[in-house]
């Protein structure tokens, strides 16, 4: 007997469903299926929540250009934004006013072009996570959320989204209240009529058709039964087709996919008007780019969500429009920095963020502590400093030894949100954890009360754990002389050769500390926690 396609969509929902009735329950995210998307590579500096210029300080915003400084008003705007990557937030490590980015102050920027009269359509390219695992899942939800909350009209899912089980994904997407705004063309989570593969969308007057892609790149390596797709051309001739027959006024494609795929594309289909792309650089598109016919143009985002591509849609050309061919077009590149206060509205969510991480603990996060590599056990500074008075005194006056308490009740605008649950930032303030992978080795820190000692970035952080070397001083006539020196020579971090350098970078990377990249900035730094000798 035929069962009704309703039937047969409800029975492929019902796992999923279950799984997420079970993790409500119970905290836990074990049933979910390991990613079956392959992981991305992770940078040897990959930052937590910062977002910062990668090789310069970012001007003071007070010195900065009026934002749409001469723009008459337009017909209605473009918002484009994509590869937040996890970035919800800067971190605010080096002051808020050196960083770029975040759901606070892209909401504010929203807000401010509704509060000049102009219809506002925000779209987001993709890819809001970077990594698998629970906290990643929480933060897709709330990007979700955040995205919805501003107002967006249409996203689609990046590459690096489709590592997370697509139970989760479906939950973030499609919530139960309203329709999805998830669209794309060649992809879909579970069942093809759980996301539109194009939207039309109305404002200031006009018909915006959105459509989004997922490149061959991409498409060609997806191994999860739980995933509709197929060839990106294939599927964009059908929407075409589609977008065509709905008499929209403007044609938009959101391409998760690589540029040189990205014009070939709009070779085949030269329907769409703006072609936004996602960046696989750190550096978004200054200017639209006019593509061979002179119709499409093309933006990249960028990556990190630190700038916000603006769109200015005009019926008649705009006085002073510098853009070659069509000139209906009018384009800035804004930095989301600190001339954008950040949204209430948002600093509620990442409250609710961190509210989630604490109620979780690191056990819910699915982060139990790994062995270090040297198999050496953590004892606390404070262990060090009996016998090395000197080194620890300098190391007291430093803001290495008040880094936990900088995320309990951090020292800027954003000091209501503690962050001393969050896995993320803990990595670089406490002692004891593994800086680029986020997760505690055993022996290290655990949290404020079980591990009081391993609190703040302290001495084992950079010379490793002190165990073997504690017990080899403390061994008296048991423990032979040469042994006493090779376990001295283990915990020695030499300038030369820039090993100090390098562990420095582990946490002082370009997005948290953009300064410490400057030429000479090491030996600058090294003066003010400079230590050495026994006493």
């Amino acid at each position: 007997m035929k069962t009704s396609r309703r039937a047969r969509l409800s029975a492929r929902l019902l796992p999923w469903l279950a799984a997420a009735v079970a993790f409500a329950l119970i905290g836990c995210d074990n049933w979910a299926p390991p990613p079956t998307f392959p992981p991305s590579p992770t940078p040897a500096t990959e930052a937590t929540h910062a977002a910062a210029e990668p090789t310069a300080a970012v001007p003071a915003a007070a010195n900065a250009q009026p934002l749409f400084d001469g723009w008459p008003k337009p017909e209605l705007v473009l918002v484009l934004t994509g590869q937040q990557l996890g970035y919800i937030e800067p971190c605010g490590c080096t002051g808020l006013e050196n960083q770029k980015g975040g759901l606070a102050r892209r909401h504010t920027l929203i807000k401010e072009l509704s509060d000049r009269g102009w219809p506002v359509v925000p779209l987001d390219v993709g890819s809001q996570v970077r990594r698998y695992g629970k906290q990643s899942e929480l933060k897709f939800q709330h990007s979700a959320d955040a995205l919805r909350i501003m107002g967006y009209r249409a996203i689609a899912l990046g590459a690096d989204d489709l590592r997370l089980p697509a139970g989760e994904l479906l939950s973030g997407t499609n919530p139960p209240d309203q329709p999805s705004l998830f669209v794309g063309a060649n992809l879909a989570l579970i069942d093809r009529d759980l996301q539109p593969q194009f939207l039309v969308i109305e404002a200031g007057g006009k018909r915006i058709g959105v459509t989004s892609v997922l490149g061959k790149k991409y498409e060609s390596r997806l191994q999860s039964d739980e995933l509709v797709h197929g060839p990106a051309t294939l599927a964009l001739q059908t929407v075409a087709a589609q977008l065509t027959a709905a008499k929209c006024d403007l044609h938009v494609l959101l391409a998760h996919a690589p540029q040189e795929e990205v014009r070939e594309i709009a070779k085949e289909l030269p329907l769409f008007d703006l072609i936004v792309v996602a960046g696989q650089t750190n550096v978004p598109s200054s200017e639209l780019e006019v593509l061979p016919g002179g119709k499409t143009r093309l933006m990249q985002t960028g990556i990190k969500a630190m700038y916000a591509g603006v769109v200015g849609v005009f019926d008649e050309p705009p006085e002073g429009n510098a853009l070659r061919g069509e000139p209906k077009f009018r384009f800035e590149s804004v930095p989301l920095d600190a001339r954008l206060k950040d949204s209430p509205e948002m600093l509620k969510l990442l409250a609710k963020n961190q509210e989630q991480l604490q109620d979780l603990g690191l056990e819910g996060l699915g982060l139990t502590p790994r062995p270090h590599t040297s198999g050496r056990q953590f004892v606390g500074s404070d262990k060090c400093g009996e016998c090395h008075t000197k080194a620890f005194e300098i190391w007291s006056q430093t803001p290495h030894a008040h880094a936990t308490d900088s995320l309990v009740k951090p020292p800027n605008t954003r000091g209501d949100i503690a962050r001393h649950f969050d896995p993320e930032c803990l990595s670089c303030h406490v002692t004891g954890w593994d800086p680029q992978q986020f997760h505690p080795f055993e022996s290290g820190y655990l949290g404020l009360e079980p591990t009081p000692l391993l609190k703040h970035n302290g001495c084992e952080n950079c010379h490793g754990p002190g165990s073997a070397h504690v017990a080899a001083e403390e061994g008296g006539a048991k423990i032979a002389p040469v042994d006493i020196a090779k376990r001295r020579d283990e915990m020695k971090l030499p300038l030369a050769g820039g090993a100090a350098e390098r562990k420095c970078l582990e946490c002082h990377d370009d997005d948290n500390s953009p300064d410490f990249h400057h030429q000479g900035a090491f030996q600058k730094y090294w003066k003010a926690v400079e230590h050495a000798g026994k006493e």
